[in-house]
This record gives C-alpha cells, sequence and structure tokens, in this order.
C-alpha cells in the first residue's frame, strides 16, 4: 500500500495513540473506540446529523486500524511521517527526477550538485527506497521524484 504525500491524516491521533505504543497498545485503544463509535451500538435518540459524523469516526477508525494494525503498513506509514517531518524541519532545496542527476559509473551511484558546492549521492537501489536525500556538505535537501 503506498501512501501518498497528499495523505494528511494522523491514524495515531485518530486512535489516540503515540507512535511509540506496542501492538497490544495499539489494538486495546482501537477496540475501545471502535465499540464506542460501532452503528449498532448507537442509541436512537441521536440525532441523524450525529448519526453520520459516529459513521464516518467508525470508519476513520476502521482505516487507522488497518494501517497501523498491520506491521508492514504501519513501518511504511511512520516512514512516510518521517519523512513529511524532514521536508517541514529540513530546507527543501529541489524535487528532481533521478534522470536529471548525474549517473557516476565508477561510484555506482547518482549524484547532483548543491548549490554550496557539495554533492547530494544516492545508489541507484536507494532511489526505489527513499525520498530525500541529504547533501554531504550543509543541511539543504532534496527530493527525489519517480
Amino acid at each position: 500500500m503506498a501512501f501518498e504525500r497528499t495523505t494528511r491524516k494522523d491514524w495515531y491521533k485518530i486512535l489516540g495513540a503515540e507512535p511509540s505504543d506496542s501492538l497490544t497498545e495499539l489494538k486495546r485503544k482501537y477496540q475501545k473506540l471502535i465499540l464506542l463509535y460501532h452503528p449498532d451500538k448507537q442509541s436512537a435518540d441521536v440525532s441523524a446529523g450525529e448519526v453520520e459524523e459516529r459513521v464516518q469516526r467508525f470508519i476513520e477508525i476502521d482505516q487507522a486500524w488497518k494501517i497501523l494494525g498491520n506491521e508492514e503498513t504501519k513501518k511504511e506509514y511512520d516512514l512516510q511521517q518521517r519523512e513529511d517531518n524532514l521536508t517541514k524541519e529540513w530546507p527543501l532545496h529541489a524535487q528532481v527526477y533521478v534522470e536529471d542527476m548525474s549517473w557516476d559509473e565508477g561510484e555506482q551511484c547518482y549524484t547532483l550538485p548543491c548549490r554550496c558546492g557539495g554533492n547530494y549521492t544516492v545508489s541507484k537501489t536507494e532511489t526505489k527506497e527513499v525520498a530525500l536525500v541529504c547533501c554531504d556538505t550543509c543541511s539543504l535537501v532534496i527530493e527525489i521524484l519517480q
């Protein structure tokens, strides 16, 4: 499951959880919320608008668990969150396609000169795994687009 940059929902917040919570703790929080917002558990005197809000909340809670309750999708989501935080904290110098970088046959990597005189360097295998690359001499970062 790929997460797009436009994904802005904080699945941890939806579950009332923290990234450091264990899978057992995440499951406990999920179960508590899913019972609270389950459509079958709603009282009859609730307005139609509130019922709709609760159904939407129930769906969000379920989506959060589908991502955070699976070790693989949780890991991918956590990596995306870290990347998003890095782009907020570090100065993003440019967005670059791998094809626009220079291939260094001897080093077996792609490079791009930074404005400071340093280089952005990424190996061929890393281009599939890494979206952000730091300059080797300053704090600027480029985003590698696929």
